[in-house]
């Protein structure tokens, strides 16, 4: 571990405020702007002309730092200009990077930029998906939007598949609700169907569903096992893997007995009719979908990350 990167972490736990969205932006643009105009830093300098704000610091500023690094996902919608103590944790900071200059002679400031870049991305994994229920949208397209945020999530998360695990226990969750609790067992998502002798992720009276972001030929042939156990197979997946699964089945014996059914409409089409098709009741029963969700997470998982935040 490099000399500054233990004073950041010093720092950090010393003022964990540095790990909240204000602290974070604080430490992009700091760094930024020691990095082009070089070190000592005057705190003073850093101060906008009426002495109440950081000057430099705002939605736009942090914004093109974390675009350099392939990140669009927005950390504070004002960028951490009115976070109370902005200015403090600026201070604190810089008094951090000059000591570490006057002591060393020399600050590595692009690792002090990567430290600060991993500590948003660990912050952008740590938050879940938001359920926000536009009225103005179709139901698919509010489900989408939970998809799309755990896809942002996944990638600032160094590898692990949040899509994928969401999509298990979302179908878990209709399962659920439809056949009430219990009828459909709930494992995790990490856990291989071979070490709990199933069929597929879910098996119920003789029907055995396989949910996956992207269907393989290895589950194609997995599906084709279950035809010859006296299964009826089904593949629920997103929308690009409807077209995938196609493929895959095109020109072989399964084409015409294996359902493949696209997540998001499998999803929706629940809601309508959990709703009796009244266009008022639509947000409450996604909700009470979302917090089944919730729950079977808090059985099978241990990672935060995959709850719904309302």
């Amino acid at each position: 571990m490099s000399a500054i990167v233990k004073q950041l972490e010093a720092l950090a736990e010393k003022q964990k405020k540095f790990l909240n969205k204000g602290g974070l932006c604080v430490g992009l643009v700091v760094t930024k702007t020691a990095q082009d105009q070089g070190l000592p830093l005057a705190p003073e300098s850093l101060r906008t002309d009426e002495g109440g704000q950081v000057a430099g610091l705002g939605k736009a500023a942090v914004q093109n730092i974390l675009a350099a690094y392939g990140s669009t996902k927005v950390l504070a919608e004002e960028g951490g200009r009115t976070s109370r103590g902005s200015l403090g944790l600026m201070e604190n900071y810089v008094m951090a990077l000059n000591d570490a200059q006057e002591k060393t002679g020399a600050v590595d400031l692009y690792t002090a930029m990567d430290w600060w870049i991993e500590k948003v991305r660990q912050h952008f994994a740590s938050e879940g998906p938001k359920f926000h229920f536009d009225t103005g949208k179709s139901v698919a397209a509010n489900l989408a939007d939970i998809f799309e945020q755990a896809t942002e999530i996944q990638k600032n998360s160094g590898g692990a598949n949040f899509v994928g695990a969401m999509l298990q226990h979302l179908v878990g969750a209709k399962l659920d609700m439809v056949l009430g609790t219990g009828v459909a067992a709930h494992h995790g998502f990490s856990v291989a169907d071979h070490s709990t002798e199933r069929q597929g992720d879910f098996e119920v009276s003789g029907v055995a569903i396989h949910v996956t972001t992207h269907p393989s030929e290895a589950l194609i042939r997995k599906a084709a096992k279950n035809l010859q156990a006296g299964l009826k197979p089904v593949i629920v997946t997103l929308a690009d893997g409807v077209e995938g699964a196609a493929y895959l089945l095109k020109n072989t014996e399964w084409k015409d007995r294996i359902d493949v059914i696209d997540a998001t409409q499998f999803l929706t089409a629940n809601v309508y009719e959990r709703s009796l098709f009244k266009a008022d009741a639509c947000k409450a029963t996604l909700a009470t979908i979302l917090t089944r969700y919730n729950e079977i997470v808090s059985q099978c998982e241990t990672d935060p990350v995959l709850h719904i935040r309302f």
